[in-house]
């Protein structure tokens, strides 16, 4: 059976997704993007025949097609969509459709989901791919591939295209390291392809985001189109553009060789690609984080104000010196008091007793339960740190058990941190670190896991079968998560993978919040948490008060700034507040206080950044659904070449209100000025503008010193 060949607009939530589909080939993406409109019958075939790519000198004699899934017997001369093969063989496919099926509800009426059936019969092949367009714009996608032969198909890559528009001449990722986690980034897009991959199942180095954007404010205006690989595995994203006026995005998993092979009837499900546009990066982000909202698995309720006491303590637990800590955070208002490592086996240090989940007897004699009661007769939640992947050689499961760990016949894998990596997709394995997990949360109330993830994955090799162990890994830690939620479904879980090493939205069908970056000085988080904020809105990152002076970077820097960066997201302390001054803790109270006052605009809001024409100025806000109120947070990091700086705009008000601005900190920033003077004629006081002329024109802010913030609130008095 084929299909005949048809047109299909997909519409929902300001998108449109027009598809074409072939007779005698897979469909292919025509456009996505703003909504079209209602198109009749007749105009989407001349839309259709519009787009049909012209035969030149030097090509196929039929016009190529960028497919949902690009293959050469299409035309297609760049990256492959799907390369793999029966031992070499049917290396090349030609999938024809055998069902199309469109269903759901959106503008108009128009459908918003679509699903394909299609065969390769010499390869003995069969897909599955399904698109939806959600009610917040975003598109996800994914493809599912049977061997429905006799002999075993190996799998390389399965890669899903998107089309993106030739005017968005460049493209935009993400750059960084431990410590300094998703910098967003462009440069020019020339004629071939930009690849961006995981390779060690950890993506400090890598890009959580990849796409295409044009020129003009980056995030305001700019158009934009970028693709997120929903796995917590390898990934690979590509960018192409080709010479006869082609140009896309494809994403996928990284497989390694021999990774996946595919016997008779079996099949491969490729992760879930979820793909957004906008004009400027703050309506893509918004359109994930909307998504991300709407899910029935997205935490409610208010986000426990949490502290975390591994930079307070780091590995000294002292039961008198953590009830010191639990009675300082409640009286401040914090609402959930987590122990980090060492509190477990030989855990004296980071070199020993990974893998032996055991409470410490030397450590605590009496269990955790004296700590975890105390914390609960407090009102606060209990939280508990694990890492379940890993292993330390200096272990008694290691010593008892050398081949559950990941690793080639003849020699480990390369250290990190004085560990290994458990063979999760091994059952014994498994089991075993089920068990004595379960053991622990049975034994102790525990509200909470921040799930640490502290090296990369090198030669992830499976000991009983000699093959690559990145997906099976992948599979079985999710698996790990799941038996664990099942067991205790009212836990909650933090991914941690040495900061902000493993943030992707497979991860987040588990966890509830990611810890954004190991670092928490206030002037790295700026840049850290913009990158995050492209794909989780703000309640689900952790984004903590730090001591004084820097952990990470040694930089002393006032409350106001360290506190206000925190404002926004998931709000916590990393710090040992039984040292604080007695001012502090005051200021830290108003801070908490405020910060759950805000928390429902905060974390409901559509979030916001500024265009600036100076980059040592930041600039990110929440406006209210409603849009009756605005909170914006200003940052200075440095000098710069413009002193007082331009007027800021601040976008995303509402044209028709008149906003009264005034501002929030418990006292006034450090400004430059005699003592004699304002800063400015109407500051401190309340200034009263329509939302346009904030939006449009801005207004020149107070003159502030390098390293320093405001916290403005604006508020509608129509």
């Amino acid at each position: 059976m084929t299909v005949t060949p048809s047109c299909i607009h997909l519409r929902n939530g300001g998108t449109s997704l027009f598809i074409s589909v072939h007779a005698d080939s897979l469909p292919e993406i025509l456009y996505w993007g703003a909504d079209l409109g209602l198109l009749d019958t007749a105009s989407m075939a001349a839309f259709a025949q519009s787009q049909t790519i012209a035969v030149t000198s030097g090509t196929a004699d039929l016009p190529p097609r960028l497919s949902l899934i690009p293959q050469q017997s299409e035309g297609w001369i760049g990256t492959p969509g799907l390369q793999g093969s029966h031992h070499g063989a049917s290396q090349f496919s030609l999938f024809i459709p055998t069902a199309v099926t469109t269903f759901g509800s959106g503008t108009d009426s128009a459908p918003t989901s679509f699903e394909l059936s299609a065969r390769d019969a010499e390869a003995d092949l069969a897909i599955d791919v399904e698109i939806h367009v959600e009610p917040s714009g975003l598109v996800r996608s994914r493809a599912i591939l049977t061997n429905l032969g006799a002999v075993e198909y190996d799998l390389d890559s399965l890669l899903l295209a998107f089309p993106t528009p030739a005017t968005e001449k460049n493209v935009i990722d993400q750059t960084g390291r431990h410590l300094r986690e998703r910098e967003i980034v462009t440069h020019s897009l020339t004629i071939g392809s930009h690849e961006r991959t995981s390779r060690v199942a950890r993506a400090h180095a890598t890009s959580m985001i990849h796409g295409t954007c044009g020129d003009g404010p980056m995030w305001t205006t700019a158009p934009v189109h970028y693709v997120h690989v929903a796995w917590s595995g390898n990934t690979r994203t590509v960018v192409e553009k080709t010479p006869v006026g082609q140009q896309c995005l494809l994403a996928g998993e990284l497989l390694m060789p021999g990774e996946i092979r595919l016997e008779g009837g079996h099949s491969y499900e490729t992760p879930w690609i979820i793909a957004t546009w906008g004009n400027g990066l703050n309506e893509a982000a918004q359109r994930i984080h909307g998504y991300l909202r709407a899910r029935p698995t997205h935490p409610q309720g208010p986000r426990p104000v949490t502290l975390n006491a591994w930079e307070a303590v780091y590995f000294d637990h002292s039961l008198p010196r953590l009830l010191s800590l639990v009675d300082t955070a409640a009286a401040l208002g914090v609402e959930r008091f987590v122990l980090d490592d060492g509190w477990f086996s030989s855990r004296r240090d980071d070199t020993s007793g990974l893998g032996d989940w055991v409470i410490s007897p030397d450590v605590w004699p009496d269990g955790l339960n004296p700590l975890a009661d105390a914390v609960h007769a407090h009102g606060m939640q209990f939280g508990l740190w694990f890492e379940p992947e890993m292993v330390n050689p200096n272990s008694d499961v290691a010593r008892a058990h050398p081949e559950w760990i990941l690793s080639p016949a003849q020699r480990r894998p390369i250290a990190c941190r004085h560990q290994q990596v458990f063979d999760l997709a091994n059952p014994d394995v498994f089991d075993h670190v089920l068990t004595q997990i379960l053991a622990v949360l049975d034994s102790v109330h525990v509200d909470y896991i921040k799930w640490d993830f502290n090296r990369d994955l090198f030669e992830a090799v499976s000991p009983r079968t000699g093959k690559p162990s990145y997906h099976a890994q992948t599979k079985a830690t999710y698996a790990l998560m799941d038996a664990i939620l099942h067991a205790h479904p009212d836990l909650e879980i933090e991914s941690c993978a040495g900061g902000g090493g493993r943030i992707d939205l497979g991860i987040m069908e588990r966890a509830v919040r990611v810890w954004a970056s190991d670092c928490i000085d206030p002037i790295e988080r700026q840049l850290i948490e913009a990158g995050t904020f492209l794909l989780l809105p703000p309640e689900l990152v952790g984004s903590h008060i730090a001591s004084t002076t820097s952990h990470t970077t040694g930089r002393t820097l006032t409350l106001n700034l360290r506190a206000s960066t925190a404002l926004l997201s998931h709000m916590g302390i990393e710090w040992d507040l039984t040292e604080a001054s007695d001012q502090d803790i005051s200021e830290l109270a108003y801070w908490i206080k405020l910060h759950k006052h805000l928390r429902p605009i905060l974390h409901s809001g559509r979030l916001l950044h500024a265009d600036h024409t100076d980059d040592t100025w930041n600039i990110r806000g929440v406006v209210s659904l409603d849009g009756n109120d605005a909170i914006f947070f200003v940052v200075h990091t440095a000098s710069s070449a413009q002193r007082p700086t331009p007027p800021v705009r601040l976008p995303g008000l509402d044209d028709a209100k008149r906003y009264h601005l005034t501002h929030l900190h418990p006292n006034n920033p450090h400004f430059p000025h005699d003592g004699y003077h304002p800063p400015l004629p109407w500051w401190p006081d309340a200034l009263t503008l329509p939302g346009r002329v904030w939006s449009e024109a801005g207004v020149r802010l107070p003159d502030l010193l390098p390293q320093q913030s405001l916290v403005l609130h604006l508020h509608s008095i129509d």
